[in-house]
């Protein structure tokens, strides 16, 4: 039997936990040195006089700032707040959080050093210039927590533009997709369900489920399968609001011209009447998704309510209804679909062959070198994907990223899948071991007891 009132007292309690240990670390990263400092005589050698023979290297092979300084492990987060998880616009300052917790993230389980830099930005131009302005201090760019349609803009724009020469990757666009697809391999794997012949039920229509449906197309899911709801209703060709704002929202009017083969109209639990899945990335819940719309979906249903901090249906309600596997994006519950699976592998792998960019193929590999991770020591229902604590998860998507990037020719470096991962390996693997050393020194307080 559910006891449902001790599950939301569990929902609550990291939201609780989180207002007392905050203001008691002043926050969750800080910089630290990483060369050695015998003497006073050693600056002579890290900054004046000796660094300016560095200086000069550089400007003589710009390439050489991979070799010379940490730029080569160095990526910034980027946000302007407008769209943080799901409380929406809170500004810059409020999302700060957020990026630290990202950064944080980024240096355990990938190794990487990331920076947090929330812009107080008032439009998609901006932030594009502020990306081209500071790259020369970064191996990538993470664009985190845009509103949409400014966050395609942004992305789009970095993407396509030639001057850019690192990585940039909006993480709730790819990352999230790339995660969410890696549960949805082994979950079809369960059911006895092949990607091509699927319906799909897509709730809400932002960054992360636009990115989600370009990967189950190219994994093999039918456009003409997979219908989407946004706040108005599901699209379809009667939608004259998307077609006139077509040149705004071009993905959204793909769905309405060539998704929904069936012409359906209505609502969310329309779209979800027989379908096979159900991804939801729209409202926090709970009810934004009904149980009686998960009742009337195909047998063996599987439903992935990935809003946050709340799911569009908990768990156990979904389960109730009738759904077999159920995948949020919280790590209290089973199966969490969450990208702190993917972007800090993915940028590992990215960073260690120096990819000029991250394209989808590459994600495609991450997602398929997670499930696996999950298959090889057995999936069942409630245990689809990795959890965050199966590290050889990471550095075995940085091998299969980075090999991707070398075999698509976007890598600067050409190393073998050996070299690929035991230098993914031992990077995370002293992360893990700095942050165990800095807590037994006392450098990081232990976490008190009595808040």
């Amino acid at each position: 039997m559910i006891n449902k009132e001790e599950l939301l007292m569990r929902a609550a309690k990291p939201s609780d936990d989180a207002l007392k240990y905050h203001p008691f670390f002043k926050g969750k990263i800080q910089m630290v040195s990483k060369c050695a400092i015998r003497d006073m005589n050693d600056f002579a050698i890290w900054y004046t006089p000796g660094v300016a023979a560095v200086c000069n290297a550089i400007a003589a092979d710009p390439e050489l700032s991979y070799e010379h300084t940490n730029r080569a492990n160095m990526v910034a987060i980027v946000s302007d707040g407008t769209r943080v998880l799901g409380l929406g616009n809170i500004g810059p300052r409020a999302g700060m959080p957020v990026m630290e917790g990202k950064a944080l993230l980024f240096k355990y389980l990938g190794g990487v050093d990331a920076v947090p830099i929330c812009l107080d930005a008032r439009n998609a131009d901006e932030i594009v210039n502020t990306v081209r302005l500071i790259q020369p201090s970064f191996g990538g760019i993470n664009l985190e927590d845009l509103e949409q349609p400014k966050c395609f803009t942004v992305l789009d724009t970095l993407r396509a533009d030639p001057a850019i020469e690192i990585p940039v990757w909006h993480d709730d666009q790819q990352g999230t997709a790339t995660v969410l697809m890696a549960g949805l391999i082994n979950a079809l794997k369960l059911v006895g369900k092949r990607m091509d012949n699927i319906r799909v039920a897509m709730i809400g229509l932002g960054a992360a489920n636009v990115a989600t449906v370009r990967l189950l197309v190219a994994s093999g899911a039918r456009l003409g399968q997979i219908i989407a709801v946004d706040s108005k209703g599901i699209l379809s060709r009667n939608r004259k609001d998307i077609e006139l704002a077509q040149d705004k929202y071009p993905d959204k009017w793909l769905l309405c011209s060539e998704g929904n083969e069936d012409g359906l109209d209505g609502d969310a639990g329309d779209a979800m009447r027989g379908a096979d899945v159900v991804i939801g990335f729209s409202k926090p819940g709970p009810d934004t998704i009904r149980k009686e719309w998960v009742a009337n979906m195909a047998k063996d249903a599987i439903v992935f309510p990935c809003a946050n901090p709340v799911p569009e249906i908990w768990p156990w309600d979904a389960k109730e209804a009738g759904a077999r596997i159920v995948g949020t994006g919280r790590s209290d519950f089973p199966n969490q679909l969450n990208n702190s699976l993917g972007f800090p592998g993915i940028f590992r792998g990215a960073l260690d062959v120096r990819a000029r960019t991250i394209t989808d193929e590459m994600c495609l590999a991450a997602a398929a070198e997670i499930a696996k991770c999950a298959e090889d020591r057995g999936i069942d229902d409630d245990n689809i994907i990795p959890t965050m604590d199966e590290l050889d998860v990471f550095p075995r998507e940085a091998v299969a990223v980075g090999m991707k990037a070398i075999e698509q020719g976007v890598a600067r470096l050409t190393m073998t899948r050996e070299e690929l991962f035991e230098k993914a390996e031992r990077t995370i693997r002293a992360s893990h071991e700095m942050a165990q050393l800095l807590m037994r020194e006392g450098a990081i307080a232990p976490m008190p007891a009595d808040l």
